[in-house]
This record gives structure tokens, C-alpha cells and sequence, in this order.
């Protein structure tokens, strides 16, 4: 499974043999449930148990700025903050013409549409900052100028808690063009 790695594979493994009949059945039934109750909202593409997602049916949110972000986990570390109030749309991957995926793979027709439909003014593109995310994130900006919405990307800098000589040259190249003004 993606993310895990042969140490842990070892000892979920493990855990699963001395289990119990019961504890591994439970876990199966839990597995299979999900697989059949979770979906793609229609809307934005994010993890729901409805036809639409809660944030999209949410009237409270910000309905003129929409976040456009690789995978459906990027919609819930970024709610995870509450600082963001608008409308997501999830690509569902990013631009990898090694891996075979191209613009056509990523809903972007979806997207341009919803931004029509919903009158959006703000497109906030929060792509991985890598070299595929960062392909992703210009060939969005260049699709969507003809659209007239303003387009912004999320800051990037040296995390806190780090150290300024563990980043590298890039990410403090950008933390120093990006800084803002102390208050």
C-alpha cells in the first residue's frame, strides 16, 4: 500500500497473525463498509459519504474562492487548520508525464466549469511544492488567465520548528522572495 514501507508492512503483518479470528473478521467488515460508503463528492472531488460533500453544500463558506489540491488527504490537512473557509476542487494527482498523466487526466474541464457555474474570483492553486506540483501549478495558472480570476498559490517557506541549515537552497530562496512584513 502506498506509504508503507516494508518495516511496517512487517509489523502490521504480524499483528494481523496473532489477532484474533474476531479482531481480523472486524477489521475486514470495517474495510469493506468504507470502501462502500465513502465516494467522490460530484462537486469537488473530495472524500464523502454523500452525492455532495458537506463543505460544498455548506452555506457558510466562501462560495467565490475555490483551492485546487492534488488528492482528496490535501482537502482534510487544510481544513485540519481552520483557517481556510472556502470551496476545494481535488485534480485527483498531478502532472507526471513520466507516469503517464497528462492535463486531460486532472478535471480541469471540471474545474473551468465550476468556475463559471459558481462565479468564482479567486483561484487558490495548493499544489505539492515539488517538481511535479509546481509543472501542476503553472499549467493550471496558464489555463485559467483566460478565465479573468485571480490566481494565487499558497506560501512556501522553512517550516517551523526547523532549521535554517537544514533547507535547502530552494525552499530558502522562496521563504526569503515570499517574506512578509513582521506586525
Amino acid at each position: 500500500m502506498p506509504t508503507i514501507g516494508k518495516r511496517t508492512a512487517q509489523r502490521l503483518a504480524l499483528y494481523l497473525v496473532k489477532a484474533s479470528q474476531d479482531e481480523v473478521a472486524a477489521l475486514v467488515d470495517a474495510i469493506v463498509k468504507m470502501k462502500q460508503s465513502v465516494r467522490f463528492c460530484s462537486e469537488c472531488g473530495a472524500l464523502t459519504e454523500q452525492e455532495v460533500c458537506s463543505i460544498c453544500t455548506d452555506p457558510r463558506r466562501d462560495h467565490s474562492v475555490i483551492c485546487v489540491v492534488e488528492e482528496p488527504g490535501n482537502v482534510m490537512r487544510i481544513e485540519s487548520t481552520g483557517e481556510y473557509r472556502g470551496l476545494y476542487h481535488v485534480l485527483h494527482g498531478r502532472l507526471s508525464p513520466l507516469d503517464g498523466i497528462g492535463p486531460e487526466d486532472l478535471a480541469l474541464d471540471r474545474l473551468k466549469k465550476r468556475i463559471k457555474d459558481l462565479g468564482i474570483t479567486e483561484v487558490i492553486i495548493a499544489t505539492n511544492p515539488n517538481v511535479e506540483g509546481e509543472a501542476t501549478s503553472n499549467y493550471i495558472a496558464q489555463t485559467l488567465k483566460p478565465l479573468g480570476v485571480k490566481i494565487t498559490g499558497i506560501a512556501t517557506g522553512v517550516p517551523i520548528g526547523s532549521d535554517l541549515d537544514l533547507a535547502d537552497e530552494i525552499t530558502l530562496a522562496r521563504a526569503i522572495k515570499g517574506r512578509g512584513e513582521i506586525k
